[in-house]
């Protein structure tokens, strides 16, 4: 038979545990821990990017050949709503849109209305590229608001594929300053 002045110590350490746990939880209140670097569940439960390219009918392989990343200026937003830090769906100047978990789902990727039509952006001043260029846009402000680790990996994926589909060089693919 174990020791019974073991067993008891053992349980009070349990005990003392378990209640130093529920205090700390009770003090949080609604307040959850910040979410870690990184949810493999959540980057998981994301739409393959390749089935996102694969929605928009044929693409010419020689259509594009820059890519264009750049920060929306804003903490939050969507292109499917009105009011908010993004122009509606209609108005935007880019193909795809990475949100940051505000406004839409960490690492979501929203095709617009301009890449499901195969148009060209028009050239604003700090754009690097052509008619050719495909832009991305990160909701985060690039300054107080960074892109979350969720929204760089996708873009990862994003742009890898996209280089694969339309023979684009790494010196062709331009990303913020401070990426």
């Amino acid at each position: 038979m174990p020791n019974p002045a073991r067993l008891v110590k053992v349980l009070a350490t349990l005990l003392a545990s378990m209640t130093i746990g529920a205090v700390v939880l009770m003090t949080m209140g609604h307040n959850p821990p910040i979410a870690g670097t990184f949810s493999l569940f959540t980057y998981e439960s994301l739409p393959s990017v390749k089935k996102l390219l694969g929605s928009v009918p044929y693409q010419s392989k020689d259509r594009w050949n820059w890519i264009e990343i750049f920060y929306s200026g804003s903490n939050s937003g969507n292109i499917g709503q009105s009011s908010n830090g993004l122009p509606n769906s209609q108005d935007v100047n880019y193909h795809f849109c990475v949100y940051n978990g505000k406004g839409g789902n960490d690492g979501h990727i929203q095709l617009s209305e301009k890449w499901q039509n195969q148009n060209s952006v028009s050239s604003p001043n700090s754009w690097v590229g052509s008619d050719q260029a495909i832009r991305i846009c990160v909701v985060a402000d690039g300054r107080n608001i960074r892109p979350t680790d969720c929204q760089i990996k996708r873009i990862q994926v994003l742009v890898e594929e996209l280089r694969r589909n339309f023979n684009i060089q790494p010196d062709s693919i331009f990303y913020p300053n401070d990426w």
